[in-house]
């Protein structure tokens, strides 16, 4: 669906600017890139001062490079990211271990981990689990409940009737709805979002929640502090305050104590009233609805929630705005998630289970990544896949090629126009293995594919903002919903599908004549893929 919708009236906190590439400045690339030049430029100066003293350099050089070696050896990271970090190091031993050490001492967020951590304790038991609905779980043979078990060593998450999906393929046949019941609310509204930008999108919405603080209603904003490097000034919280909305940036960038990279809230979260909650892998920007063209058509989902789930995301949200608050208030969890007088269902065997989840790359837990090994490893027929993005560690590829051995339907679609060409030229150096193992891709040829989807043997689905590469697997705050027999499943696959007809399909002939650009720049940024 596209846009055509007048200009004039976008309410606007900043005047319409270029994006900048300041973000460049803060990424873990340049700075590793950064730190090889200084070393190169330190000892070439060694070299021009102190000649005698080289082979004494050389010698420490060497035993530090082998001590590196041995820790990474026996470190517990992936293996993927080991072989990184020893190119690194046997090509910069002494800046490269220093910037080892600035990710692996986590300067900048050990205080942030600490809160979390803390937060998430206090919240265990706010929400409870329906019991019944785990022994309808457990005879089943799905692995639902035993995927309840463990997501919940990492939080508070119940598994729960589904009430009432609805999945939308269009972000912009969504948006109507979702700004109605924006306008409706009486109670609160609590929106955490990666992306925030200007236009006519995010105005629609910013007027609304302005009109709604005059009438009382609780708004809060929460936006990834990347937002500073690309798309709104850094005093733009202040802005929206002034307009009576609370407003924060979670995690701002700041230099040479962060990078842009690590810790970003990559989530997408909307609650309405403890009625309504909204996630899938839509921002609020004008390309997610198709007002702009930055990338060809902008392929993305909505999956609008109803029911118990609700209180998920909104422990989700107030988790992540209680890290700078004195006093922690979970009673929003506990409004009625329903109008008077409207019953919970009492089983799930027609409307089936729904389990909202969060991800955190605090918690040693890749819990994004395991849903989806889980999902890959039970699948007897199809696993169908929509991703922006194909960085993958060995486990996910090895998941993924097992599976197709073993004779699933492991389909992939992704973008057929790029939004970052060096990812998109990762994603192609994984395609020739993939293929050879029996995965089947697609590229998406009017544009963007951003939806991030799982959909599995007409029982299973993962619709939220998880994205198969490192970022979303390893460094970023995530959420998602599991959904198990829900109706809406007809809808995802359909989408899947109809999707399909419109891409181009990967073959080897396709991959032989491949632009020369993707595929040496896929080769040559495999080796620094953890780290994008």
């Amino acid at each position: 669906m596209e846009t055509n919708l007048p200009e004039g009236k976008i309410k606007r906190l900043v005047k319409p600017r270029k994006k900048g590439i300041t973000r460049i400045i803060f990424s873990r690339f340049f700075l590793i890139v950064l730190l090889i030049f200084l070393q190169a430029y330190l000892v070439l100066q060694l070299v021009d001062a102190f000649p005698h003293i080289i082979p004494h350099y050389t010698f420490f050089q060497t035993l530090f490079t082998i001590g590196m070696v041995v820790y990474l050896f026996n470190s517990s990271m992936d293996s993927s990211a080991k072989l990184t970090w020893l190119v690194i190091i046997a090509v910069a031993p002494v800046p490269g271990a220093l910037f080892l050490a600035f990710t692996q001492l986590e300067i900048g967020h050990r205080a942030l981990k600490r809160r979390l951590s803390d937060i998430i304790r206090e919240s265990r038991g706010q929400l409870g689990q329906d019991d019944a609905v785990l022994k309808e779980l457990a005879g089943d043979g799905s692995g639902t409940d035993d995927l309840w078990r463990y997501i919940n060593r990492t939080g508070d998450f119940p598994v729960s009737v589904a009430e009432s999906l609805t999945y939308y393929d269009d972000v912009a046949e969504a948006f109507p709805l979702l700004l109605e019941r924006i306008e409706n609310a009486k109670k609160f509204i609590y929106l955490e979002f990666f992306i925030v930008d200007e236009g006519y999108m995010w105005g629609r919405v910013l007027d609304v929640l302005e009109r709604k603080v005059k009438e009382g209603v609780d708004v809060r904003l929460l936006y990834d502090g990347m937002c500073d490097l690309q798309n709104l000034p850094i005093d733009y919280p202040k802005r929206v305050q002034a307009l009576g909305i609370k407003c924060k940036k979670f995690s701002p960038v700041r230099p040479f104590i962060s990078t842009y990279y690590n810790y970003r809230d990559h989530r997408k979260n909307l609650v309405i009233d403890g009625e309504y909650a909204y996630t899938g892998g839509f921002n609020f920007a004008d390309e997610y609805i198709n007002h702009i063209r930055r990338f060809g058509h902008w392929k993305d989902n909505v999956l609008a929630i109803q029911g118990e789930a609700v209180r998920t995301f909104t422990m989700i949200f107030l988790q992540m705005w209680s890290v700078d608050e004195p006093v922690l208030d979970f009673s929003p969890c506990h409004v009625p998630v329903r109008p008077a007088g409207i019953p919970a269902p009492e089983t799930g065997a027609e409307n089936g289970y729904i389990l909202p989840f969060a991800d955190s790359p605090l918690d040693g837990e890749k819990v994004g990544e395991n849903v989806y090994m889980d999902i890959l490893n039970r699948a007897t027929e199809y696993v169908y896949i929509m991703t922006p993005y194909l960085i993958l560690d060995d486990e996910m590829k090895n998941a993924l090629c097992f599976a197709a051995k073993r004779g699933v339907d492991v389909s992939i679609i992704l973008p057929g126009i790029p939004d970052k060409k060096v990812a998109y030229s990762l994603a192609k150096s994984h395609y020739r293995y993939l293929l050879e193992q029996g995965v089947k891709i697609y590229e998406y040829t009017p544009g963007f594919v951003h939806a991030k989807v799982f959909v599995c043997d007409d029982e299973k689905a993962v619709v939220g903002t998880i994205n198969l590469d490192y970022r979303s697997l390893y460094h970023h705050f995530e959420c998602a919903c599991y959904l198990y027999k829900v109706p809406a499943i007809v809808s995802i696959l359909g989408d899947f599908i109809e999707t399909r007809k419109q891409c181009r399909e990967v073959t080897f002939e396709t991959i032989k004549h491949e632009k020369l650009y993707y595929k040496v720049m896929g080769h040559i940024m495999k080796f620094f893929a953890p780290l994008m």
